[in-house]
């Protein structure tokens, strides 16, 4: 079997080239997904794509649409959903994509510093399993695919 892992959450440290790398050193069956991760791109799609906007919020309003179409359909055909809470940003999409993972019935696995467990304590009593570096991601999966411990 090969593996749809979702990788959700924050931009702006290199938590997702480490799963990767971890993934690949181990030679696991998995295929990696994220949303859009270049935050210009991201945030003027809609304007770019369907006409530029005045106001914010419909600027904002047709971007989160466009980029919606990328992000359901991989979160729905993820096997696993990563979610990454960062400390220096407020992640309020990454909180939404568990919840949506969530209501899908999907295996969440959240990411975040021990010092955030009391703000995410409703997210992280959704998820299956709570890491708190990328590595320990790397060794859920490797568990969960190969039944070995790491």
């Amino acid at each position: 079997m090969n593996w749809n892992i979702y990788l959700s959450g924050e931009i702006h440290s290199d938590w997702r080239e480490k799963i990767e790398a971890g993934l690949k050193a181990a030679n696991l069956p998995v295929n990696l997904t994220s949303p859009n991760t270049d935050h210009a791109s991201s945030d003027d799609c809609g304007d770019h794509i369907l006409g530029a906007e005045d106001a914010p919020f419909w600027k904002d309003h047709k971007a989160s649409r466009i980029n919606s179409i990328r992000i359901r359909n991989m979160i729905e055909n993820a096997d696993v959903v990563v979610v990454r809470f960062g400390d220096k940003y407020k992640q309020w999409n990454a909180a939404f994509d568990a919840g949506y993972a969530a209501a899908l019935g999907k295996s969440i696995i959240t990411l975040h510093d021990p010092e955030l467990t009391h703000a995410l304590k409703e997210v992280d009593g959704a998820a299956t399993a709570v890491a708190e570096t990328p590595e320990q991601v790397v060794s859920i999966m490797k568990y969960v695919i190969n039944g070995t411990l790491s």
